[in-house]
C-alpha cells in the first residue's frame, strides 16, 4: 500500500491534538543531475508532487552529471550519508553492482509503488536488473540517438515519404549518397553530430557496431572473434564520411547542433533531449525550415539504436526505515504515473501505460520514434563501460583520432581492445 495517512486518521489526530495542523511529514532527500530542459521537467514534476502530497515532501537537489555526480554517490553512500532516492543511468549499473551503492527493489517494493514489472518495456527492465534477474532501479525513460532532418530540404526527394519521413536508407551506400547529394545542394556538413569525441562519436559508432549485431563484451574477452573486425568497419565507415567531408571535423556538442539549425547539415544524429531545442525554434520561428526526427535507419544488418536509460534508484542504506521507503516507492510510482510530462523532453517513456495512452499518440515526433524502444542498444554490461567510463575515455583517444584520420581503423580498435582488456583482467 502506499504511503499516506488516511483522511479518517488525519481528522483524529487534529481532533485529539496528537497532531499539529500540519501533520507529520516525510522528508525524501533526492539527488539527480538534471540540467537544461529536462532539469526544468523535474523541477515542475517535484513540485506537483509535493503540492499533492502534504504527507511526503521531496527535497530535490540536483549535482553535477556525470563522473562527478557517481563519484558524490559512492563516496557517500559508503559513510551513510546518501540521499533517499537519486536519478542514475542504467548503463552504470553494472559498476554500481559492483560498489555495492543500491538497494535492491523487491516485488513487494514494486506492489508499494504500484506498478509490476510488466509494466516497463523488456529491454530497460532487462537493462535494470542484475542478471539473475534482481530488479535494482525502476527505469524512467528510454533515451536515444534519433535522426533529426530538415524535412524542407529533403521534400520532392527519394528520401522523404509520403507521410514526410526518412525512407530508402536500408544501407551504408544508401546514406552515403543522400549525404553526398546533401553536399551538393551546399550543405558543408551533410550529417552533424557530436564528432570531436566523448559521447557523440561513441553512440554513432556503437549504433554502427550495434546493427551488424556486434558485441563489445563476449565471455570476458574484448571485441573477440569477427567483433573486431565489425568495430573496424564501424570506424571506418565514420572516417570514409570524414574524409568526403560528409560529417563535420572535430565538432563539440553546441557546434554539432548549431550546423542543423544553422542548415548546414541536412541530418543532426543526437539525442531525443535536443527534441524540445528544435520544437522551441519552431515555435518561435528561429529555425528557418520544417524540421522532424526518426528513429536511425536500419542501414547495417539489424535494426539496433544507442540507448540508455534515467532510472530511479535507492541507496543502500541498512538504516533506512520503512516508513521512510514507503515514502520513496510512493515518489517512484507517482513519478510514472505522471511520466507523459518527462516525454515532453523528448525521452520516450519507460512506464508503458503512458506510452499507450491517447496523450502520447498524439506528441510528435516522439510517438513517431517510439519503435526504438524495441531495437534499444544498451551499453556492454560491465565496469569499464556506461556514462563516464573507461570505454569513453577509449572514443576519446582511440576511435575520433581515427574517424579524423590521425590513426587507421584497424590499429584503433586493436588499442582498444588491448587498453579495455587490460582493465577486465
Amino acid at each position: 500500500m502506499k504511503y499516506r495517512m488516511s483522511k479518517l486518521a488525519a481528522t483524529t489526530a487534529l481532533i485529539t491534538g496528537l497532531c499539529s495542523p500540519a501533520w507529520a511529514q516525510v522528508e525524501v532527500e533526492w539527488w539527480d543531475f538534471l540540467a537544461g530542459g529536462d532539469g526544468v521537467r523535474m523541477k515542475a514534476l517535484i513540485s506537483q508532487f509535493n503540492e499533492e502530497h502534504p504527507d511526503i515532501q521531496i527535497e530535490g537537489t540536483t549535482l553535477e552529471w556525470g563522473l562527478p555526480f557517481y563519484t558524490k554517490v559512492r563516496t557517500s553512500v559508503a559513510v551513510g550519508e546518501g540521499p533517499d532516492i537519486m536519478t542514475y543511468h542504467l548503463s552504470r549499473l553494472p559498476l554500481a553492482l559492483e560498489e555495492d551503492v543500491l538497494s535492491p527493489i523487491s516485488d513487494a517494493d514494486m506492489e508499494t509503488a504500484g506498478l509490476s514489472k510488466d509494466d516497463f518495456f523488456e529491454a530497460s527492465i532487462t537493462a535494470a536488473s542484475t542478471d539473475d534477474g534482481q530488479l535494482m532501479a525502476v527505469p524512467f525513460d528510454i533515451h536515444a540517438v534519433v535522426v533529426h532532418y530538415n524535412r524542407t530540404a529533403l521534400e520532392g526527394t527519394e528520401w522523404l515519404d509520403d507521410d514526410g519521413n526518412l525512407t530508402n536508407i536500408n544501407s551504408i551506400e544508401d546514406m552515403t549518397n543522400l549525404l553526398t547529394w546533401a553536399k551538393e545542394q551546399g550543405f558543408s556538413d551533410p550529417l552533424s553530430f557530436q564528432s570531436e569525441g566523448g559521447g557523440g562519436t561513441w553512440r554513432m559508432f556503437y549504433t554502427l557496431f550495434s546493427q551488424q549485431g556486434g558485441e563489445i563484451l563476449t565471455d570476458g574477452e574484448v571485441l573477440a572473434g569477427d567483433n573486431m573486425d565489425k568495430a573496424v568497419k564501424s570506424i571506418q565507415t565514420l572516417a570514409d564520411w570524414r574524409a568526403a567531408g560528409l560529417i563535420p571535423e572535430q565538432a563539440a556538442y553546441e557546434a554539432s547542433v548549431a550546423l542543423f539549425s544553422g542548415k548546414k547539415s541536412v541530418l543532426h544524429i543526437n539525442g531525443v533531449w535536443e527534441v524540445p531545442t528544435f520544437k522551441d525554434q519552431t515555435e518561435d520561428g528561429s529555425l528557418g525550415f520544417e524540421w522532424f526526427a526518426n528513429e536511425v535507419p536500419q542501414m547495417m544488418d539489424m535494426p539496433a539504436t544507442w540507448a540508455d536509460s534515467h532510472a530511479f534508484a535507492i541507496p543502500n542504506d541498512p538504516e533506512m526505515t520503512q516508513e521512510k521507503r514507503d515514502a520513496v516507492l510512493t515518489v517512484i510510482g507517482w513519478m510514472q504515473e505522471h511520466s507523459l510530462a518527462w516525454a515532453g523532453a523528448g525521452h520516450i517513456p519507460a512506464y508503458k501505460p503512458t506510452v499507450d495512452s491517447e496523450e502520447y499518440a498524439a506528441l510528435q515526433p516522439n510517438a513517431t520514434y517510439v519503435s526504438l524502444a524495441d531495437n534499444a542498444a544498451f551499453d556492454p554490461r560491465s565496469k569499464i563501460a556506461g556514462v563516464a567510463s573507461p570505454i569513453y575515455d577509449a572514443v576519446d583517444n582511440l576511435i575520433a583520432p581515427a574517424v579524423h584520420g590521425f590513426l587507421s581503423a584497424e590499429d584503433a580498435a586493436a588499442q582498444m581492445k588491448e587498453q579495455l582488456q587490460g582493465l577486465l583482467d
